[in-house]
């Protein structure tokens, strides 16, 4: 009978461990790590871009937020928790969520370092943070690319001047400023729906703002809503109207936001995508997939053909030199890694703010104005903007290795941005 009982103790305790391991699911993790991001966002305001589940959580977090010992052992314990979740057990995807909750969590404890206090590099920020090693180069290496440019601008005085002036002859008056960004953006949504099936009802609002420190920001507020804002600090030029309209709408941030919404929260029921912290590699993704969006949706000479045809009329803008004004533009792009340098280098002390923005006015060919609302970005965002131009050429490398058509490219850009992606993703070609 001693043995029965013995037997029956361990088997009823064998069900029980069971039990436990089986309630400490990816699903359970999952409620605890939108916990404690929440929790994290109201110790640190604008670390939470985006969330739209449940609205207890977030009055929870608002109501007793833990401290930052506390979230930075809860962050410790939730890595612990996913990395003992058997990844032989489940299928393909939720193997990527594991590892998408994996990275997410180690920049979330990277985050609460820093803002322990803890001073990281520029290298050790990136790395932390958004999951990529970043490698810059001296600023002398932008100097060829400089003298390209020169070229196409010809004449006297500073080159960043010559392209200012140029540029500014493209600018859209005020008064126009709507009638364009929303036939740009109409635009951008009618090519991405030819090939990704957007979810019914998806709808956005956009307003002019001043007083920021970027260009354009969307602020996705679930149930397939967007509020897209345009900052009009500065001159808008006509490009820009494609581009916000790509980046900040579609294919980019909205219909991001909007197809993990659809395809993993609300399908799958796998809510820490119902939170969006913006220091973490999923910022890589968004961003550099809303900026190689542009080119996915307007190849070739597709977009002076349609900014000709549309958006120059309606903003009562001649054409004539609209071939050349594209042509410096996507010459600038090679000057894309300058900003992570400049970055790099003021972040860490080696140069002043004034030296910064000089630099930023000679290596990305800006106003002193524009060049000080960059460094303005660069010391809110910090390591931040290698997303952008990194991810860009990450998200390009991966979809176009996919194949020539626009089908194929398309495809590939819909898996990326309506799964559990990471920046390593990319790098696996399709």
């Amino acid at each position: 009978m001693k043995l029965v009982r013995l037997v029956l103790g361990l088997l009823l305790l064998s069900g029980c461990l069971s039990g436990q391991m089986g309630k400490d699911s990816l699903d359970e993790i999952a409620k605890d790590y939108v916990q404690m991001t929440l929790e994290i966002g109201e110790r640190e305001p604008g670390y939470v871009d985006a969330y739209y589940g449940p609205k207890e959580w977030q009055d929870a977090a608002k109501a007793a937020p833990r401290s930052l010992p506390d979230l930075v052992k809860e962050a410790a314990s939730l890595s612990a928790r996913t990395a003992a979740v058997d990844a032989e057990r489940l299928d393909p995807l939720s193997r990527r969520r594991r590892e998408f909750l994996l990275a997410q969590l180690r920049a979330a404890s990277t985050r609460l370092r820093m803002i322990g206090g803890e001073k990281l590099s520029f290298a050790e920020e990136a790395q932390g943070l958004f999951g990529v090693r970043v490698e810059t180069k001296p600023l002398s290496a932008y100097d060829p690319v400089l003298d390209r440019i020169a070229a196409l601008v010809p004449g006297r005085g500073a080159l960043s001047e010559r392209v200012e002036t140029f540029q500014n002859r493209f600018t859209i008056p005020k008064d126009r400023l709507q009638p364009v960004f929303d036939a740009a953006i109409e635009e951008c949504k009618r090519r991405t729906a030819q090939y990704i099936q957007l979810p019914p009802g998806e709808r956005f609002t956009m307003e002019f703002v001043t007083g920021k420190s970027w260009s354009g920001y969307n602020h996705y507020q679930g149930n397939y809503n967007s509020l897209i804002q345009i900052n009009t600090d500065l001159p808008i030029r006509i490009s820009r109207a494609v581009d916000l309209g790509c980046h900040e709408g579609y294919p980019g941030h909205h219909a991001l936001n909007m197809l993990l919404e659809q395809r993993l929260t609300k399908q799958r029921g796998w809510v820490e995508f119902s939170v969006y912290p913006l220091y973490s590699p999923q910022s890589l993704i968004a961003e550099g997939t809303a900026n190689y969006g542009i080119d996915l949706a307007f190849p070739g000479e597709q977009r002076l053909a349609y900014e000709t045809q549309a958006l120059y009329p309606l903003a009562g803008l001649p054409t004539r030199g609209a071939k050349d004004y594209l042509a410096l533009l996507a010459a600038t792009r090679d000057l894309a890694g300058a900003r992570f340098t400049i970055a790099k280098d003021y972040l860490e002390g080696r140069i002043n703010r004034k030296q910064a923005v000089e630099l930023t006015q000679k290596y990305q060919l800006v106003s002193q104005k524009r060049a000080e609302q960059s460094i303005d970005f660069t010391e809110q965002y910090r390591s931040y903007v290698i997303n952008y131009g990194l991810g860009q050429d990450m998200a390009r490398a991966y979809v176009e290795a996919a194949g020539p058509t626009p089908q194929a490219r398309w495809a590939a850009f819909e898996r990326i941005i309506s799964e559990p992606t990471l920046p390593g993703d990319l790098l696996v070609r399709p």
